[in-house]
């Protein structure tokens, strides 16, 4: 907070702890702040305390606190409005962008978090009426339908959602990163269908699914006698997407030719065709997927380095499904809801099923699972999915019950995490658990996976599910080199 001046804040939730904390911390960072329970608390101070910053929940006692920001704005248009939600979905984050919330934060939030967005929004509203701006610019109240291409509530997918819901009214350049299966394109469709350029075309294309010697026709099409066989001038995907989206999946593929001529047309708006001299104007906005490791591409002159900048202005990184396990309960259950209403048998999830399906490892991500409760949609005669049909469809991943229950290292770990919360009670604290037991295990799991790959960064993060920038940071968290760690590893085969 330091540098920023003292603000009127309005905080409205209902739950008196979060109002007490969240204004004690702001009271301590010497902002003068209010508090209130419900939209008619809102109405009464908004006119009598006149703050600067709104911080306020969506689901109040009398009525959803989203409906009526965008006129708050309007009545109020040089104070900046904080969303507060546990509703974790991608409809109420893009909901609280378009009523024009300069911020949406999910519940549980991080209290250093809201303290600096409440910063930045200070100091964007003394900026904005520095310049005399119009801070109050009219907000596109389009309905939001609640069925979204997204589902998932963990803290990974809270990112991804935030991160969406900024790039609606923009047209900068998105970078999807993700194993396969993640859902990328997904995402591409959601940004797509929410922005501002959703009654414009949405065009997708795979580059790993085009022959090489093609890509720049199907691209930027081509003129008639081109090649054998171009019988009539064809365009582009360029062409096609104009107005809208252009979503290139797989650009790690992408041939260092096409690459060039690609990298041309993102800087001068203009496609020319195979076989073509006259250039033509587009206006498209670029997403591209990819789940490979572009830095390592570039560094095997592989990938242009220029292209890897001018496409990875917004990096949305999607996690692999085993790094959001709370979210797949929530997943299966929407794909059974899904095929039910594609006309398949309407089945239900045990409880015990569902918890089983948690504890395997996904390797095929998003796109496996879904397949899975297709599958047993339609093979499975009883209405209710047990633990046991569970087990009969994916069970060579699942791991072994001695391990699910018990077992050495359940047990050693068991007996840690027992010392420390008893050492809670004698004064010496648990607060930091979490982040003791990861600074205990996650050095030995990097140094043990590092020396596995013989030091080789980009199998060791494929192999830990994590994206190599996430592996370098750790490393250098935990003082571990790399370096020191080759051929200190056991045989293994690739």
């Amino acid at each position: 907070m330091s540098g920023v001046a003292p603000g009127r804040i309005l905080v409205v939730d209902d739950d008196t702890a979060i109002c007490v904390v969240v204004s004690e911390a702001l009271r301590r960072a010497g902002h003068m702040v209010k508090v209130g329970g419900t939209i008619a608390d809102r109405a009464a101070l908004l006119d009598s305390f006149q703050p600067d910053i709104l911080v306020t929940d969506v689901k109040l006692p009398d009525g959803d606190g989203l409906d009526d920001v965008n006129r708050i704005i309007e009545a109020w248009p040089d104070m900046r409005v904080i969303i507060l939600s546990a509703q974790n979905t991608l409809n109420t984050a893009v909901r609280a962008t378009e009523k024009g919330a300069f911020e949406y934060l999910p519940k549980p939030f991080d209290l250093n978090e809201l303290t600096r967005a409440v910063a930045d929004a200070l100091t964007s509203r003394r900026r904005a009426m520095k310049a005399q701006g119009d801070a109050g610019a009219g907000q596109d109240d389009n309905q939001i339908s609640d069925d979204m291409p997204l589902v998932g509530r963990s803290p990974a997918m809270q990112e991804v959602y935030r991160t969406i819901a900024r790039v609606l009214q923009n047209d900068l350049s998105i970078l999807i990163l993700g194993e396969s299966g993640t859902g990328k394109e997904l995402v591409a469709q959601a940004i797509h269908r929410l922005g501002r350029r959703r009654a414009s075309p949405f065009v997708a294309v795979n580059m790993a699914a085009i022959p090489r010697d093609l890509i720049e026709a199907e691209l930027f099409g081509y003129e008639k006698g081109a090649f054998t066989g171009a019988l009539q001038r064809s365009a582009g995907r360029f062409e096609q997407a104009d107005g809208g989206t252009l979503f290139l999946d797989e650009i790690g593929d992408m041939p260092m030719e096409a690459q060039t001529r690609l990298l041309r047309v993102l800087q001068s708006g203009e496609v020319t065709t195979v076989g073509g001299s006259t250039p033509v104007s587009v206006n498209v906005r670029i997403i591209a997927a990819t789940h490979k490791d572009l830095p390592a591409l570039i560094a095997e002159n592989r990938f242009r380095q220029d292209l890897y900048y001018r496409l990875n202005v917004v990096p949305i990184d999607l996690p692999p499904l085993r790094m959001r396990r709370d979210d797949i309960p929530i997943l299966a259950r929407h794909f059974l809801d899904q095929a039910a209403a594609e006309g398949l048998p309407r089945k239900t999830l045990d409880v015990d099923a569902a918890q089983l399906l948690s504890l395997y490892s996904w390797p095929g991500n998003v796109r496996e699972l879904q397949n899975v409760m297709q599958r047993m949609a339609v093979l499975i005669r009883e209405d209710r999915i047990s633990a046991e049909v569970v087990r009969q469809n994916i069970d060579a991943g699942l791991p072994a019950s001695d391990t699910m229950g018990g077992g050495e290292l359940n047990e050693q770990l068991g007996e840690w995490v027992r010392r420390k919360l008893a050492g809670a009670s004698t004064g010496e604290g648990a607060a930091s658990l979490h982040d003791d037991m990861l600074a205990l295990v996650e050095p030995v799991l990097l140094r043990e996976t590092l020396m596995a790959v013989d030091g080789n960064q980009i199998k060791a993060a494929s192999l830990l599910g994590i994206n190599r920038n996430t592996l370098r940071k750790k490393l250098t968290d935990y003082d571990i080199d790399p370096t020191n760690l080759r051929h200190k590893g056991y045989d293994r085969d690739d």
